[in-house]
């Protein structure tokens, strides 16, 4: 066993931090608790219906491509220069330059704002970043397989995270750099946000952070996910070492609002949601304990590919293993089917779904061995079918994640079934049927 869409346009803080006093000072880190729902997702079938897409696509991987809608980056500034560096900012600026060991190339534009101008940023662009049409096909999906219950969209669960729970952002599209705040001295929740932030233009100013958009441009939401996690782990890290580096005892800590876990958002999409600032804060401080700050610009300069790599630092880097392909079984579900997602899967988002029925531990080893993973599903506008495929490092691990696959249809009662393990594969069905069931898992590939 191996040691481990949201675009880019607004990489945010999320209310969600704690404070911790320390030894040397004042620690702030990501609160990541997400329990498991005492009441699991339904299983009625999903609470969309959409439209099959005739792809024509043998294979998965361009079907996905069919399947793709890029989201928009978009400026949510106004033109306007950027005015003097308040004193307050700037001395911000200058302890993280101290701590990141860079400088800024260019002037940036802090701006103290309040929660509703916060919210009104993001719900402004909020189609633009989460079109509409593909949200709702991954959304059908993912209640297939029992994730999110039937009674909730992803799009309305991201609304509620962006418009109640962030306290910050940078967009790298315009440069423009919010937090919440005043104009007056900043308490240290306002010194945390603005140094987090701070660290995301610097690192855009060097590392060019508009990268990430190219790769949910393409619907790769596996190293979208483990690119972020270097992103916000590096601002996580940063303004933590802001913090206890220049430690200010008279500061109050602030009130921060909207803290703790948004209602209404199931656990499987906050867990998702949060994985980047824990998960990587601590492949941050893993790269600098081995190579301090050249290599955590190396993770910059070179993105983990994977989620895999950000939970197990001693695997990065490496290149990201091949997606397991799945053909097209419409012809078999019957007339009228069609394409409706196609995701590339990665250990954290099988950990994550894993949780909902598991213990944690259980779940967590249940994932680790990961290889590499896709899931393609298909509708006739009125039920739906889901084929995961996975690959494993070897086939003790295969047989591991397999049984917990067992445990977890069997808790939750989802319409699914396990095929028998094929060496280093393990392929999972779901559907809204058994007679679809049946006829997904029983279609041979071409």
């Amino acid at each position: 066993m191996r040691s481990r869409r949201r675009s880019v346009a607004a990489i945010a803080v999320l209310a969600f931090v704690t404070a911790a006093c320390t030894g040397d000072g004042i620690r702030l880190q990501i609160d990541t608790a997400t329990p498991t729902p005492s009441v699991l997702p339904g299983n009625d079938g999903p609470g969309l219906r959409v439209a099959p897409v005739k792809t024509g696509e043998a294979t998965s991987k361009g079907a996905m491509r069919a399947l793709c809608v890029s989201p928009t980056p978009v400026s949510t500034g106004d033109g306007a220069s950027p005015g003097p560096t308040p004193p307050q900012i700037s001395e911000v600026e200058d302890q993280v330059e101290a701590v990141r060991g860079l400088d800024y190339l260019d002037q940036v534009a802090a701006d103290p704002v309040s929660a509703d101008e916060i919210a009104d940023a993001f719900t402004s662009t909020f189609d633009d970043t989460f079109p509409k049409a593909f949200y709702d096909r991954r959304t059908v999906a993912w209640q297939t397989i029992g994730v999110i219950p039937t009674d909730v969209t992803i799009r309305d669960a991201m609304l509620a995270f962006q418009t109640g729970q962030v306290v910050g952002f940078y967009n790298p599209v315009d440069g423009q750099l919010v937090y919440l705040g005043d104009d007056g001295d900043l308490d240290l929740i306002e010194r945390y946000t603005l140094a987090h932030e701070l660290t995301h233009a610097m690192d855009d100013q060097h590392f060019d952070l508009s990268r990430l958009d190219t790769i949910a441009a393409a619907c790769r939401d596996e190293a979208f996910q483990a690119a972020l996690g270097a992103v916000e782990g590096s601002a996580e890290f940063f303004a933590t070492q802001v913090l206890t580096q220049f430690p200010d005892p008279d500061a109050e800590l602030g009130d921060f609002g909207g803290a703790g876990l948004p209602a209404g958002v199931p656990p499987f999409i906050t867990e998702l949601t949060l994985w980047p600032y824990s998960a990587g804060v601590a492949f941050m401080s893993a790269l600098d304990a081995g190579g301090g700050l050249t290599a955590i610009d190396g993770a910059l300069s070179d993105l983990p590919p994977t989620t895999e790599q950000v939970m197990h630092p001693e695997l990065y880097p490496q290149p990201a293993p091949a997606a397991p392909a799945i053909a097209d079984r419409s012809a078999a579900l019957g007339p009228g089917w069609g394409d409706l997602d196609v995701m590339q899967v990665g250990e954290e988002w099988l950990r994550a779904m894993l949780r909902l029925a598991l213990d944690a531990g259980d779940a967590g080893d249940a994932a680790a061995g990961w290889n590499g993973g896709t899931y393609r599903a298909w509708t006739d506008g009125h039920d739906t079918a889901v084929l995961l495929k996975t690959s494993w490092d070897t086939p003790d691990d295969a047989a591991v994640f397999a049984d917990a696959m067992d445990a977890w249809l069997a808790t939750t009662g989802r319409t699914g079934s396990v095929d028998p393990v094929q060496g280093e594969t393990v392929t999972v069905g779901f559907a809204t049927s058994d007679e679809s069931l049946t006829a997904v898992m029983g279609a041979p590939d071409p």
